[in-house]
């Protein structure tokens, strides 16, 4: 499948090659108006400030892509990336000058995740080990082998990490030494599924992950102990559809929110629909089945204000859902029921990613694009020829990502109207 949403994998096999992506090019130009009708002309609102080169060609290991997030140290002024040459980067935010590298045993597609009370960093390899390097110099501080890639951000609460890995895995580190705590692993979908996995959520005490067989489990962040017996969301799916689905995976990372009618998870099946479960027990909520291909989720929250017009605002909820195969999705996390839905051009979708009151998307076969939360119209784009697969990282008014073709861009937005 493409790394966003579309062609299957067998479980057994390397990640496949991105399938159509555009013909390469050298230049970053605004949003081309002959492309599919959501790419409007540009507003001028997204500029570059710089493109720096951060994969050695000759040391790319097979990927047609670059995935992950940037991680940002907003007061050291440093972005730390993932690259599909085997390595991590740390490197200025300035002007994106390389600080240092460090090289794992296979491609680094996962987000860092950086820890500014000890000064380092957390990433996975698709090597199957988890790093905890300094950031100061790169130096390794740490590595413990999980035995399958690890491709999601790592999460640190309370001296602990949590990660999951490719292999429906979930485990609980020691952040200090890396000494193991707890494991809980799933028994994995037999025949095809989607390349990818889920990352986990910790809250309120608990750890949320789902897993290739189409189910979602809660476990105790302290011991690992199950919350609520795991929930399948593939058996839904199977009720609705009238058969098994071919594809069971829950490959997002489910998403906690502190609702008005009661705290709830988010999740997503590949074939069977985003549901929300109560997060204290596992129990449905709500389900909308027509969202198919998910494979990325985003809580937006905006509060009441008063808009450049005078006009008061409304507080704004929705639960953005991204698919290669169905498009950029608002829905309402209260009831699921659709808000809006874009169309979206071949390709897959990163999770929207919120920026100055508008969302920034990537996708992997044009470029970035500036999206209204209101009704998802483009406010602006840029088109990069290879792709974005990565997810953006923002902070104020710069972001942060890199090409397909390996370029780190640092952009800058002007407010949208």
């Amino acid at each position: 499948m493409t790394p966003l949403g579309g062609r299957p994998s067998p479980r057994a096999s390397a990640l496949l090659g991105l399938a159509g992506i555009a013909a390469a090019c050298s230049s970053i130009r605004g949003a081309n108006p002959e492309l599919p009708t959501w790419v409007h002309r540009p507003s001028g609102a997204l500029a570059v400030i710089f493109s720096r080169p951060v994969v050695a060609e000759s040391r790319r290991v097979g990927e047609p892509w670059e995935l992950g997030r940037p991680e940002l140290d907003t007061q050291g002024r440093r972005v730390f990336v993932g690259s599909s040459d085997r390595g991590l980067y740390a490197l200025r935010a300035q002007d994106g000058q390389p600080l240092w590298r460090f090289e794992t045993l296979s491609f680094v597609q996962s987000a860092p995740l950086y820890d500014p009370t000890e000064d380092v960093v957390y990433f996975g390899s698709n090597d199957g080990a988890l790093y905890k390097v300094r950031a100061l110099d790169g130096e390794l501080l740490w590595r413990f082998a999980t035995n399958a890639e690890i491709a999601r951000r790592p999460v640190l609460e309370g001296g602990t990490l949590y990660v999951a890995n490719a292999n429906d895995t979930v485990l609980a580190l020691d952040a200090r030494t890396g000494a193991q705590r707890w494991v809980q692993h799933q028994a994995p979908a037999q025949g095809m599924e989607i390349a990818g996995h889920s990352g986990v959520a910790v809250w309120r005490g608990a750890v949320y992950a789902a897993f290739s067989a189409g189910t979602v489990a809660a476990f105790d962040a302290v011991t690992g102990d199950e919350r609520w017996p795991p929930v399948d969301l593939a058996a839904e799916a199977e009720a609705q559809l009238g058969e098994v689905p071919a594809y069971l995976d829950v490959d997002t990372t489910p998403v906690p929110d502190a609702a008005p009618s009661g705290p709830v998870v988010y999740v997503a099946a590949y074939v069977g629909g985003v549901h929300a479960l109560d997060a204290d027990g596992g129990n449905p909520v709500w389900a909308n089945p027509a969202v198919a291909g998910a494979t990325g989720l985003t809580l937006y929250t905006e509060p009441a204000h008063t808009g450049r017009d005078g006009a008061p605002r409304e507080p704004t909820r929705l639960l953005l859902v991204a698919s290669g195969t169905s498009g950029l999705w608002a829905l309402d996390p209260e009831t699921g029921a659709e808000i809006w839905r874009r169309p979206v051009p071949a390709g897959g979708l990163t999770a929207p990613v919120p920026w100055q009151g508008a969302l920034l998307v990537s996708s992997s076969t044009l470029g970035l694009f500036l999206v209204s939360p209101r009704e998802g119209a483009v406010i602006d784009g840029l088109h990069t020829g290879d792709g974005v697969s990565m997810v953006p990282a923002v902070h104020g008014r710069r972001a942060f990502v890199t090409t397909n073709g390996g370029r780190l861009l640092s952009l800058y937005v002007a407010p949208p109207r």
